[in-house]
């Protein structure tokens, strides 16, 4: 990169930078200090001797687009930081060149180097609060090991303690293609209660479990839930509903501050292993104001190391539009700071409109919810607010678009990012009129687990475009990747990645039309550039490009060229976030004197 370019993007950022109060804060920018070259800063840090997929320049449209990523100049090979940005990416001479006394030099050894991936929708409050206490089986080949998994946890647990494993998996990951059974979890649990989720499909206790959430004398069925039974009527071990879900979660007991806190490091710390560099968290069931206290404290006392994007939901049926407006009235989008900030409304904002996994073909929005959520959609634009709403159905999507529509020639919608989750059945009308609104999407891999599932209820040539990324990039529709983590999904952002590459389900059955898969740029734009759009950030997140900030992984294999089947299997030996090493394997080494 020509040292003429460099210096541009410098001082365009300083420009900005310092008709701000604080010019010099290390925070939100840098002031040109004493430079190894004239007007370029001396970088803390060098990257060199890498493959560096320095992401899209343009901002548009971040999901698709044919431009080259290396703007026309060749792949570069190394990266130079300063004050948490980047400050220089280019080939590896030239960027030597910017050294200075103080700068660390890393040789990458040919390594892979990403943009830091951003989940765009991923339940990590909730998820972070209960982490540390959990199993997860992503990756889990067999029941066997989901099995050893619980026996190693059982001999070091506290007596009495349950052993978990809540959502992530699913049956269909395992060779044998189905869940453990209860009189195999009594095997290996050693007397301790043990409870497995698959998704939010079916959860298997052992008798310790049933005995302790008092489901083995149950008369019936929980509220909400089932409880499957042999025909003398003794439970099997698996229940249902989220009902039941719920009534087995509570049993558990809730946690204190302290130790949602020190499980919530413990995931962020795991994420980014998996090159994660930032998360938007969605809201969803069960999400008060007090569910973020420990999130919030954790940020106030300089714990974050993942940068933090919030959508808040309501939380009781029938009284959304008041819950929701409190946030609108006490609240302001973009209240934070580069590490933590609340963005919008979503991604439960009515009860009425969600139509879950979008498996019951008699599900649709009625009149009175339609008419909440256009009074919730309008309280939301007023405020100048993004959404963020779920929707599977084309139906559900079509009453969606119909109040914006209607919201949009009041308060127009396009510069305030509203977006839905997930639209795997969105037709070529419905993306039009996203489009025409400015709208995006927010795509996941749910379906990596529940494409049999979604063809039996959709058919066949509904399962072929689900979701139907070639039309949404063609369309020029801002796309957004993410996993629905970590009940609904695996947390892993190569597995989603690989879905959307690949368009497999664990099965081993491609549904998916190839024609509706992205290439491996397209879906790597959408879950760094892509899912920084959400929060008005992809001119400063998602790229490294100079001037962005300096968040980015570094891969022990090539995403870029590997066999497709290998993808899931990628991680991070080396994630930066802001300048700073938030996860090291040991791998990289390797450090080069100053010159």
């Amino acid at each position: 990169m020509p040292e003429q370019f460099i210096r541009l993007r410098i001082d365009s950022l300083n420009e900005g930078m310092n008709s701000k109060k604080d010019s010099t804060s290390r925070r939100e920018g840098f002031t040109l200090i004493g430079s190894s070259r004239a007007g370029i800063p001396v970088p803390d840090a060098i990257y060199l001797n890498g493959l560096i997929w320095p992401g899209a320049l343009e901002y548009g449209n971040v999901g698709g687009g044919a431009r080259a990523d290396d703007n026309g100049v060749g792949e570069p090979t190394a990266l130079a930081v300063g004050l948490g940005r980047v400050v220089g990416c280019g080939n590896t001479a030239e960027i030597l060149e910017l050294a200075g006394p103080g700068t660390e030099i890393t040789d990458l050894a040919g390594r892979r180097v990403v943009p830091g991936l951003i989940d765009g929708h991923i339940h990590a409050v909730r998820a972070g609060a209960t982490w540390d206490q959990e199993l997860h089986w992503t990756g889990m080949p067999d029941v066997a090991s989901a099995l050893e998994s619980i026996r190693r946890a059982a001999a070091t647990a506290s007596p009495g303690a349950w052993i978990r494993a809540v959502g992530g998996w699913h049956p269909t990951q395992f060779q044998e293609g189905r869940p453990p059974t209860r009189q195999e979890l009594d095997e290996v649990s050693a007397g301790h209660p043990v409870y497995v989720q698959a998704l939010y499909e079916v959860a298997v206790l052992n008798t310790a479990g049933l005995r302790a959430t008092g489901l083995d004398g149950f008369v019936g069925d929980p509220p909400g839930g089932v409880i499957q039974r042999y025909p003398n009527g003794e439970p099997t071990g698996c229940i249902s509903g989220m009902g039941g879900f719920a009534r087995c979660l509570e049993m558990m007991g809730a946690r204190n501050d302290d130790a949602q806190r020190a499980s919530t490091t413990e995931m962020m710390s795991e994420l980014h292993a998996a090159g994660l560099t930032g998360l938007v968290d969605p809201g969803g069931f069960g999400m008060p104001p007090e569910r973020y206290e420990a999130l919030f404290d954790l940020w106030r006392n300089g714990g974050l190391s993942m940068r933090m994007r919030l959508f808040v939901s309501a939380v009781d049926a029938g009284m959304e539009y008041q819950q929701l407006n409190e946030w609108l009235r006490h609240g302001q989008s973009q209240f934070g700071d580069d590490m933590l900030r609340l963005i919008g409304i979503g991604e439960v904002v009515h009860y009425g409109c969600h139509d879950f996994e979008g498996l019951d073909p008699s599900f649709a929005i009625e009149e009175g919810a339609r008419e909440e959520l256009l009074a919730i959609s309008r309280r939301t634009a007023q405020r100048g607010w993004p959404m963020h709403i779920h929707a599977i159905l084309d139906s559900s999507i079509d009453v969606i678009l119909d109040c914006w529509e209607m919201v949009n020639r009041e308060f127009p919608l396009s510069d305030l990012r509203f977006s839905l989750a997930h639209a795997d059945t969105i037709s070529r009308r419905n993306i039009a009129r996203l489009r025409a609104l400015g709208a995006g999407v927010v795509v996941d891999d749910h379906l990596v687990f529940k494409s049999a599932l979604s063809e039996a209820a959709w058919g066949t040539e509904a399962i072929r475009r689900a979701p139907p990324l070639a039309d949404l990039l063609a369309a020029g529709v801002p796309v957004a990747a993410s996993t629905d983590a970590t009940r609904a999904s695996s947390y892993s952002p190569w597995l989603s990645l690989w879905w959307l590459v690949a368009g497999h389900s664990l099965d081993g059955v491609q549904r998916r039309a190839p024609e509706q898969c992205m290439t491996r740029q397209q879906a790597l734009r959408a879950y760094t550039a892509g899912s920084a759009w959400l929060s008005f950030e992809e001119g400063d997140r998602g790229h490294l490009h100079v001037g962005a900030r300096a968040d980015f992984a570094v891969l022990d294999a090539d995403y870029l060229t590997i066999p497709t089947d290998e993808i899931p299997a990628i991680t991070s030996d080396l994630t930066v976030v802001g300048g700073r090493q938030v996860h090291a394997s040991g791998a990289i080494t390797a450090s080069i004197p100053y010159p």
